[in-house]
């Protein structure tokens, strides 16, 4: 029996690859089925689990095919994918590369517009609070658009017929194509740097949701939300709703409804300005009126009769506040002599000078006391130490040496006061009141007490 042949599971695992990428059945295979465990890597690629009621798959989407979705894969999404099944030699795992996906249901820019509406909403680009209103009478409108579609002709028709007095400025763009969003944000952004530009108008005619796709793109939408110009969205037909709409200051249904809208129309402008024209005449003639009627009676009152009682009482009234603007001086004249009096004699009070000859009488008197004081204590003193003296020699041992007796001290310089701290034989010293004698103790004998 030969040995059998064993093989490694690289070998096994590119065998079953090989296998699974030789069957035509699974390559360009179209499946359905429910997202679950999505996860985008940071390098772009999706990696995620197809999964229906019964059965699960693996699966991955590289970056260079899911480059052009244009809507967010999501957990719980039911989707429809092209691709081709494999084995992922690394963990042995069979798994499906997908090539192509849409949603399940509905269309992949019904989604997108769907799932960018959601993002900025929550983001409060659409809140009314942030729009801007649109100037009654501008002096310059800019119109970003298609410089050949028949919206910009609509546009400047109906401006020039409605408002001659109003100045067009043109920035064309690119309305439909994969450049027409940067296009459009461009346009957004040089007008932006116009400080005389009034108000804008965005927008183009009517088409497919593919056509007027571009006007749902991120990137016009931040541009029209960031224009410090006010921004009417002229997008498509009545019925076209992009998200532009939402995020701009105003939306027209159309791109005529948005020049009627940014600019008034002259009639109505000259016929307000000739009813306010007649208002004022009449304002001016009735005013006129009360004045002159005003005028006539004050020419008839008694002051322009006789102007000189109107100022006879004032002359009274000013000798009248002249006395007592004198008698209240005089008063305050007395009150601040009064106050200068009394401020210097306090001052005489505490002049340095005479507070200096106080201190200094002070200074002597304290300093006879002092002398006085300390004469005393010393006196004092002596008496009390001649005291302490007599009494010191009184109790003093040695003036009893002055009458004849003497002190003994052991051999350890210990006082003798009895016989029997001292031994025969035992050198002692005896202190007289002029020296000392050193004795030797032959023998002790008793006495009487």
């Amino acid at each position: 029996m030969e040995d059998p042949q064993y093989l490694t599971i690289q070998a096994l695992t590119k065998y079953i690859k090989r296998k699974f990428d030789k069957d035509p059945h699974l390559s360009g295979i179209y499946v359905k089925g429910e997202i679950s465990n999505f996860k985008r890597h940071s390098s772009g690629h999706m990696y995620f689990t197809l999964k229906d009621e019964r059965a699960r798959i693996l699966a991955v989407m590289f970056s260079s095919a899911n480059a052009s979705m244009k809507f967010n894969p999501e957990n719980g999404m039911k989707v429809l994918v092209r691709g081709d099944i494999s084995v992922y030699e690394a963990g042995g795992q069979y798994q499906m590369y997908v090539k192509e996906m849409q949603p399940d249901g509905i269309g992949d820019l019904f989604l997108a517009f769907q799932q960018l509406k959601e993002k900025l909403e929550k983001k409060g680009l659409f809140d009314e609070a942030r729009k801007k209103p649109i100037p009654r009478f501008p002096r310059k409108i800019g119109v970003i658009t298609s410089p050949t579609g028949a919206a910009v002709r609509d546009i400047i028709t109906t401006i020039e017929r409605r408002y001659p007095v109003g100045e067009i400025l043109i920035y064309p763009a690119l309305v439909q194509g994969e450049r027409a969003a940067r296009s459009i944000a461009d346009c957004i952004k040089k007008a932006n740097e116009n400080k005389e530009i009034d108000v804008l108008i965005s927008g183009r005619g009517g088409g497919s949701i593919e056509e007027l796709w571009a006007f749902n793109e991120e990137t016009v939408v931040i541009a029209i939300a960031n224009s410090t110009i006010p921004v009417i969205s002229a997008v498509g037909h009545e019925t076209d709703f992009t998200i532009a709409d939402f995020v701009a200051d105003m939306r027209a249904p159309t791109p005529t409804a948005a020049a009627e809208l940014a600019v008034p129309h002259i009639d109505e402008l000259l016929e307000r300005v000739l009813s306010r024209k007649i208002l004022l005449i009449r304002g001016m003639k009735s005013r006129l009126e009360s004045e002159r009627a005003r005028l006539k009676n004050i020419g008839s009152s008694i002051v322009f009769r006789n102007p000189r009682k109107l100022y006879e009482q004032k002359i009274e009234a000013i000798d009248r506040l002249t006395d007592k603007l004198n008698r209240a001086q005089q008063l305050r004249m007395d009150s601040q002599a009064d106050k200068l009096g009394h401020l210097a004699s306090g001052l005489k009070r505490v002049h340095p000078g005479r507070l200096w000859k106080q201190k200094n009488e002070q200074h002597d008197r304290l300093a006879k006391e002092l002398q006085i004081n300390f004469t005393n204590i010393l006196k004092h003193k002596q008496n009390e130490f001649g005291r302490a003296i007599s009494t010191l020699e009184a109790l003093s041992p040695l003036k009893i040496m002055d009458r004849g007796y003497s002190l003994v001290y052991s051999h350890n310089d210990k006082l003798v006061k009895t016989r029997s701290t001292v031994a025969e034989g035992e050198k002692i010293t005896v202190h007289l009141q002029d020296g000392k004698l050193h004795c030797h103790v032959d023998t002790i004998e008793e006495g009487d007490k």
